[in-house]
């Protein structure tokens, strides 16, 4: 099996040195190979090749335009693995990564995508207090076991070549650069239609950094909303049923606040009703006309 690992960055270099360090290790000339997709710099970063620890083979697409799903689009095209891997540049992959992704795929034909096991590199409550309530980190932990489950996560994520070349590469109105969000969400929706599978990886390991400035109520709350109106751009939801979950939401924020409820839970209200009121902006015409537009390359 040939492993192609495609690593989506933007204006990180920090961050993206210390993946490349954490993953070079792991990587063998011949199997592997992997596409650094830089999006919305002017200019490419600066990678020095000398430092990492491998012989296998790293290009850099870079793509001045934002729009993350546009540069790993270009990706898909290139590689030549029979898996693709694609990770942020805010993680570093734990020992065996590489070979847990590789043992995932050949132990469990079944699958054709393989969500993969995304803890903090920190203590979140220890490094941002109770606020870490608002981080909004993409944790994925389902156990220690494979099981199956409905989607991936775009932080660390994975897919047979030939289920990409069947149901198409990413939905470029969304995602980072573009709408914000739910470039994977849609993905995993259009695999499950056709009848394949996505399967749980718990050997395949990253760390996510935990930033203490993402523990913003206000960004946790406008990141909510953008994802609720992404929802609409790949979705159908009627305007009643929009406007029924925003009543709803609405009710049990209220019910929440009432009776003093933990932050936490009073966070999972707030996202529950701001991505209804996303889903509420994205009954605008304007938004109608965009779902009519290109959806992804083929």
């Amino acid at each position: 099996m040939k492993l192609s690992i495609v690593i989506a960055t933007h204006a990180r270099p920090a961050a993206l040195a210390g993946l490349m360090a954490s993953l070079a290790p792991q990587l063998r000339a011949g199997d592997h190979e992997v596409f650094i997709a830089e999006n919305g710099t002017p200019f490419p970063t600066a990678i020095d090749r000398s430092a990492l620890a491998t012989d296998a083979n790293i290009f850099h697409l870079h793509e001045a335009s934002p729009g993350k799903c546009r540069v790993q689009n270009r990706a898909i095209a290139a590689v030549r693995g029979d898996v693709i891997a694609f990770l942020d540049d805010d993680l570093m992959v734990a020992d065996g990564y590489v070979d847990a992704v590789e043992q995932f795929f050949d132990a469990h034909p079944q699958f054709a995508a393989m969500k993969g096991r995304i803890l903090p590199a920190e203590d979140p409550v220890a490094k941002v207090g109770a606020n870490a309530a608002y981080l909004d980190l993409p944790i994925a932990d389902h156990g220690d076991e494979v099981v199956e489950v409905r989607g991936v996560l775009g932080a660390n994520m994975a897919f047979r070549a030939t289920a990409l070349r069947r149901v198409g590469r990413f939905d470029e109105r969304l995602g980072p650069g573009a709408a914000g969000h739910e470039e994977e969400t849609e993905m995993s929706q259009r695999i499950r239609r056709v009848g394949l599978h996505i399967g749980y990886a718990p050997q395949a390991l990253v760390w996510h950094e935990v930033d203490p400035a993402r523990a913003d109520r206000d960004r946790f709350i406008r990141i909510a909303r953008e994802r609720g109106y992404c929802r609409m751009l790949h979705e159908s939801h009627s305007r009643f049923e929009v406007w029924t979950k925003e009543m709803v939401a609405s009710i049990r924020l209220a019910i929440v606040r009432a009776v003093g409820a933990p932050i936490e839970r009073l966070a999972r209200e707030e996202r529950r009703l701001a991505i209804a009121h996303g889903m509420h902006d994205g009954l605008r015409p304007a938004v109608r006309a965009a779902m009519r537009g290109p959806r992804q390359l083929q």
